[in-house]
């Protein structure tokens, strides 16, 4: 039987997410199916129900992939999960298992593109695939997470994209004690990578063009806050920084902070989607063998690894919980960034 379920979708990009009901397919045998407790709510969630990717979003769209809530069912052939588990969901449920990047546990970068957890194709039955502003869903056991009982389950959520997205660069490029890291941008991607580098043991200094940042950085970790268009305070930290986490989400200009890397420095770009306008000089990069670099989500694995990471250290965003109904007036909030630094749905608020 087909899994009946209430959510909320975007019939357009002009009109506000609304009540939908649809139905959740028929379990196979590597599925499990998951009663939604909690949804974050993500700037991807906002620009595909806005349509602002363009071909992106096919409507009528459920937005979320930050999903915590527990196991209901199980396939006949389930063996990693059982009724009552508590697990996740994050931005992918699919992906072709068969390429490179896939078979070394990095699905996010599939050749033939990983299956999103809405707006997507399923594979099997090329059905769109809604996302976690619902009651229930259902994924192959293979992209379901495991996520440690000992952790807020309320504030959990966004780790499953802010989260992962910090993890994977800073892990990647290797920080750990000792480290020196910087952070560009305080919202939700930024305050996590803070987070998650101090709970590594790097040294972390936060760049903000607004100095009334400060206070909230050192409370979050930080040790340190320069002002991004302080021109003394650049060059104060020339030639420092290992690593530079870049979340600022909009076009915007890079070289202020080439100069501070160190050798072999790289500024990691995990906010922005799309064009960079400002041209880039290759003159601080011939300098000092810096490197400009992107990174996107992680894979299960690594994911998997997060969750257990952040478990062990205690490492949870700063959540602010929201109703199913409240859910257009959080995304104009969003917007002005008004949230520290995330909202989190309460799906119990769809039984409303």
């Amino acid at each position: 039987m087909t899994l009946p379920v209430t959510g909320y979708a975007a019939q357009s990009a002009t009109s506000p997410l609304a009540p939908f009901a649809f139905e959740r397919r028929d379990l196979r045998p590597d599925d499990v199916e998951i009663d939604i407790l909690y949804c974050g709510v993500c700037h991807s969630d906002l620009h595909t129900a806005r349509g602002d990717w363009g071909e992106f979003s096919i409507y009528p769209v459920v937005p979320g992939h930050e999903i915590i809530g527990r196991v209901r069912n199980v396939g006949t052939g389930v063996t990693k999960y059982k009724d009552g588990d508590l697990v996740g969901v994050g931005c992918m449920v699919d992906s072709c298992r068969e390429c490179e990047p896939c078979k070394h546990d990095l699905e996010q970068y599939c050749e033939n593109g990983n299956t999103g957890t809405y707006c997507s194709h399923d594979r099997h039955d090329g059905s769109i695939t809604y996302g976690g502003y619902s009651t229930a869903i259902v994924v192959s056991e293979d992209f379901v997470l495991r996520v440690p009982e000992n952790l807020d389950t309320k504030a959990v959520a966004p780790l499953l994209c802010a989260g992962i997205t910090t993890y994977s660069p800073l892990r990647h490029w290797n920080v750990g004690k000792g480290s020196k890291v910087a952070v560009v941008g305080l919202g939700g991607l930024g305050h996590m990578a803070i987070k998650l580098a101090v709970a590594m043991g790097a040294e972390v200094t936060l760049f903000s063009r607004s100095p009334n940042k400060a206070d909230d950085a050192h409370a979050l970790g930080a040790n340190h806050v320069v002002i991004s268009t302080d021109e003394v305070q650049i060059a104060e930290v020339a030639n420092q920084f290992d690593v530079i986490i870049d979340t600022v989400p909009y076009d915007h200009d890079l070289k202020p902070y080439l100069p501070t890397l160190a050798l072999d420095g790289t500024l990691v770009l995990v906010g922005v989607v799309g064009e960079l306008s400002e041209t880039i000089s290759t003159w601080p990069l011939l300098a000092g063998r810096r490197s400009i670099a992107a990174s996107m989500i992680g894979g299960i694995k690594e994911t998997q690894e997060m969750l257990d990471f952040c478990g062990e250290h205690n490492v949870l965003p700063d959540v602010e919980m929201i109703d199913m109904q409240n859910i257009n007036e959080a995304y104009e909030r969003m917007l002005k960034s008004d949230v520290k630094y995330r909202f989190v749905i309460d799906m119990a608020s769809l039984k409303k």
